[in-house]
């Protein structure tokens, strides 16, 4: 099992990045996902999730109007499109995968994790 992050990287304020994360091992028909982000030392953020179907979605505060979720479960393949983008949204970004049809919005929730992501929002 093994969920790849790819897409991070340095960005200047207001500006957009779209993170990537690959899965293999199984596959994303009967899983749904959610974003998480990171700082050292801080437990992780939930950002946004979709159920398994991709037909249910949520944000959190911070996301909300600015990312939106994806997953195309015939690439087993979901996506992070991230617009303007603030200093405040430096953070390692995280991908994970819940056996199940419906979403947490909780990390203890999540059955596996990508390594991480880093994005750095910085003029």
């Amino acid at each position: 099992v093994q969920l790849v992050e790819s897409g991070g990287g340095l960005v200047q304020p207001g500006g957009s990045l779209r993170l990537s994360c690959e899965v293999s091992g199984f596959t994303l028909d009967y899983y749904a996902i959610g974003w998480f982000r990171q700082l050292s030392g801080k437990e992780r953020e939930f950002l946004a999730a979709v159920s398994a179907s991709g037909m249910s979605q949520s944000y959190s505060a911070a996301a909300k109007g600015r990312f939106t979720v994806s997953k195309d479960n015939t690439k087993n393949t979901m996506w992070l499109q991230m617009n303007d983008l603030k200093p405040q949204d430096t953070a390692v970004y995280l991908c994970a995968a819940r056996l199940g049809p419906d979403y947490g919005l909780e990390h203890e929730e999540y059955d596996y994790w990508g390594q991480g992501t880093q994005v750095t929002v910085s003029s």
